[in-house]
């Protein structure tokens, strides 16, 4: 099975990418997250959390103030957030949550107002949530309406006001409005999805909604409108996804989404416009990742995208820019050991 699904979404007032950032990499071996600096290319990887994690790591985010680093983990506690800053890296864990999630943690995501975080997860309720405010707050109820099947992928929308999950079974997805709690779900799209969905994602502007799923078109996208819900499914793209797709990422001016897919050339990106949809698919780049593509992520700026895959280098990053990949930047020098499943950049 396919864990660690999920999209990174970014909106607004962001530092140039020259700026250092820092790029997490979750996988399945010790130390089961690895970061590094960021500028341009891979800097030295920060030290390893003090707190071990003991366990496969399928999910990963930065909070958006840049002070708590979350972890979906395939073994109890399935839930992790340590304190982070980009000067020394990790700091001390947070306690768990008083309330545990019940399963394995696919996906997890803060809220970018920074109030609460979600998480994916294997058995009912499927998805949990917490308040945030340095540290887990008691569980949220759960949905009155729950997600049909585990959820692979998780997003929050970017006025924190709507999150989703997507799932393996029909509806293939699940979006609800948040107010301090979930509300009554919304509608399902008159055109679902055709298949399990892998990763969902609103677009920056919150004016579209994405999922990745197993069977063509293997990318269904829709308008969205907070309150109203799912508009008609935008066309597919003329070039589509060769494979199962895992994973969605926009840039940060919901310009371009990126697919990350099964089969070579594992990555595929076209233009985007809202209310237009997909434009003509982005030639390949020159050197395509290694394997499986099971996450792509862009960078802050848009200037790069990461994709994380299952064999060496475990992770590829290209520049980009409006006229597609630039050339691969050198690997790491100190490469995550095992498969990678999820990547975030932060401010």
């Amino acid at each position: 099975m396919i864990l660690g699904l999920e999209t990174t979404i970014y909106s607004g007032g962001f530092p140039p990418e020259s700026q250092t950032q820092a790029l997490a990499i979750a996988h399945d071996t010790d130390p089961r997250v690895s970061v590094y600096r960021w500028s341009a290319g891979f800097g030295t990887k920060y030290s390893d959390p003090a707190s071990a994690l003991g366990t496969d790591c399928n999910g990963v985010d930065f909070s958006s103030d840049n002070t708590a680093l979350a972890l979906a983990s395939a073994q109890t506690p399935f839930i992790h957030a340590y304190q982070w800053s980009n000067s020394d890296g990790f700091g001390s864990k947070y306690s768990n949550p008083a309330t545990l999630p019940p399963a394995n943690g696919l996906d997890v995501h803060f809220s970018p107002d920074g109030a609460y975080i979600l998480l994916g997860h294997t058995s009912s309720p499927f998805i949990s949530a917490y308040p945030w405010s340095a540290g887990f707050g008691a569980k949220y109820a759960n949905p009155a309406s729950l997600p049909s099947s585990q959820g692979r992928g998780a997003a929050v929308s970017p006025s924190s006001a709507d999150v989703a999950v997507s799932t393996v079974s029909t509806p293939f997805q699940a979006v609800y409005p948040w107010s301090s709690g979930f509300g009554v779900r919304y509608s399902n799209p008159a055109t679902l999805p055709t298949g399990a969905g892998n990763g969902i994602g609103f677009s920056p502007d919150g004016l579209d909604v994405a999922i990745a799923h197993n069977i063509s078109p293997r990318v269904s996208v829709y308008p969205w409108t907070t309150g109203v819900g799912f508009g008609a499914k935008y066309s597919n793209p003329a070039t589509l996804p060769v494979s199962d797709a895992f994973g969605i990422s926009f840039t940060p001016d919901s310009l371009t989404i990126a697919v990350s897919h099964g089969t070579t050339p594992f990555i595929s990106v076209y233009p985007w416009a809202t209310g237009v949809g997909f434009g003509a698919k982005y030639a390949n780049p020159a050197t395509t990742p290694t394997n499986t593509g099971l996450r792509a992520a862009f960078g802050i700026a848009g200037s790069a995208l990461a994709v994380v895959h299952a064999t060496t280098p475990f992770v590829t990053v290209y520049p980009w820019s409006a006229g597609g990949f630039g050339a691969k930047y050198a690997n790491p020098a100190t490469l995550p050991p095992d498969t990678s499943r999820s990547a975030d950049f932060n401010q």
